[in-house]
């Protein structure tokens, strides 16, 4: 074996170097352009988000359902001062729950859990208002603040009652 095959099958073997210029030039197939989204929030201030999931009950199996994970907001409105509840999921960003806190709602603990609270509301989170019984089980509350404390100062200093 000559000295050059040898030479060239050592070049063959190792690695390409990572910046290697290959001479080859791409050019851009398609421009993106930049879009404005709305999400409807725009004209309210977000007095609470925390991280959460959410529960509806299900009247014909008699059992809770996982509406989904993420975060709930309590949104007021900047010019009427109503309040919104609206849960959307983390990733897909859909909305679970979407409807006015009123004065005619309670709220209450569940069962002794500390850190989940339950409410009736007329919801119009699938396109259509419908009274649902909702669950909210918050993730990261710290130990001194529960959910049940927390949602008794947002009620009753909204003008609700617990």
């Amino acid at each position: 074996m000559s000295n050059t095959e040898a030479e060239h099958r050592k070049e063959e073997e190792a690695p390409a170097g990572e910046d290697e210029d290959t001479g080859a030039q791409v050019a851009l197939i398609v421009k993106f352009e930049e879009v404005t989204v709305s999400t409807g929030e725009e004209n309210e201030h977000a007095i609470l988000d925390l991280k959460s999931k959410l529960y509806r009950f299900n009247k014909d199996g008699n059992q809770w359902k996982e509406q989904g994970a993420g975060t709930v907001k309590f949104l007021k409105h900047k010019e009427t001062g109503k309040v919104c509840l609206l849960t959307r999921q983390s990733k897909t960003l859909k909305i679970c729950a979407n409807h006015l806190i009123l004065p005619s709602m309670s709220v209450q603990e569940h069962f002794g859990n500390e850190k989940s609270c339950v409410w009736h509301a007329r919801d119009f989170a699938d396109g259509e208002l419908k009274d649902e019984l909702f669950c909210i089980r918050c993730i990261l509350l710290s130990t001194e603040t529960t959910m049940w404390d927390w949602a008794a100062k947002l009620w009753t200093s909204s003008g609700r009652r617990r």
